[in-house]
């Protein structure tokens, strides 16, 4: 088990939420451009913007750095564009719903390779859930728009899985290089069919595309693989449940619309889910493991050296 320090967890914690700020501003804004650009182009044109602002960082590329991002990418762009195509035919409120629902998946299928489930972790989860259909739940059958957002919210929960246990062995900037870089290729592939039919005004769209592809894009990225440093994977997926709050929030900033008595309930249990995954009572904290951690390596040592000398 690694160590972590107080203060890199809370680093982490904070950098995470930094992440669900930043998602929170895009629904309104993909909803928005989604109007005058289809999805192949927007997300080849968004991902496109990221790699190129990106490239700086390929210079010491090699083979493990590779394989790691084509994974990392490969699962991200399959996500996000599930994600875009249900949010062509679901509410934002709904898509926020669903593709939360990670919250649970993550720990659920950490449980599945071997990882270990805390009760607290259960809890707050089942109440992250519970505050997001309060908020974002609107009745009705599940469609394929709601299927394709589900097959993002599983996206999202092994992406969760997968980033804690590469983001440790490479350089955040590279590594997200690379994924932007792979999301960019996959993009352009399932655009080119499409553009000799069809024409689109992408200039008039274009500081959405530009906020889209170095901000929402890059950003979350870079930091997710820095903050998943130190912050399990289980508790990131938590953190990441107030992304249906400060989407609702920019949703009525920029599109006038109300969150609501139970939005407004639905946001307050997300905020105690995210409170309780963070309280760690009664178990040891970072620096308590470290010491623990190093005295069990002096002893081992001290009774292999007894062990040696009897001999």
């Amino acid at each position: 088990m690694i160590a972590i320090a107080p203060n890199n967890h809370r680093k982490g914690t904070l950098l995470l939420l930094m992440t669900t700020v930043i998602w929170g501003t895009s629904f309104p804004i993909l909803k928005d451009t989604l109007g005058t650009i289809p999805p192949s182009m927007l997300v080849a044109i968004r991902f496109g913007i990221a790699a190129i602002a990106l490239s700086p960082w390929l210079r010491n590329i090699n083979r493990r750095l590779l394989r790691d991002g084509a994974l990392l990418g490969g699962i991200l762009f399959l996500e996000s564009t599930c994600g875009l195509l249900g949010l062509e035919t679901i509410s934002a409120n709904r898509s926020a719903f669903i593709v939360s629902l990670n919250v649970i998946l993550v720990p659920l299928l950490g449980f599945l390779i071997g990882q270990q489930l805390r009760r607290q972790i259960l809890i707050a989860a089942g109440l992250a859930v519970c505050g997001i259909s309060v908020m974002s739940w609107e009745g009705g059958g599940l469609g394929v728009g709601e299927l394709l957002t589900l097959a993002s919210a599983i996206g999202v929960a092994t992406y969760v899985l997968l980033l804690e246990a590469i983001a440790p062995r490479h350089s955040s900037l590279a590594l997200t290089a690379v994924q932007a870089w792979v999301m960019f290729l996959i993009g352009i592939l399932w655009m080119l069919p499409s553009v000799p039919l069809q024409d689109f005004a992408v200039g008039d769209r274009l500081p959405a595309l530009l906020y889209l592809g170095l901000v929402v894009t890059i950003a979350p990225i870079w930091i997710q693989a820095t903050g998943q440093r130190w912050v399990p994977a289980t508790e990131a997926a938590l953190l990441y449940t107030m992304e249906p709050v400060f989407a609702a929030i920019f949703s009525f900033w920029f599109l006038s619309e109300n969150l609501g008595i139970r939005g407004a309930i639905g946001a307050g249990l997300i905020l105690t889910a995210t409170v309780i995954s963070q309280y760690r009572r009664g178990s040891a904290t970072p620096t308590q493991e470290i010491a623990l951690n190093e005295a069990t390596t002096v002893a081992e040592e001290r009774f292999r050296e007894k062990v040696g000398s009897n001999r």
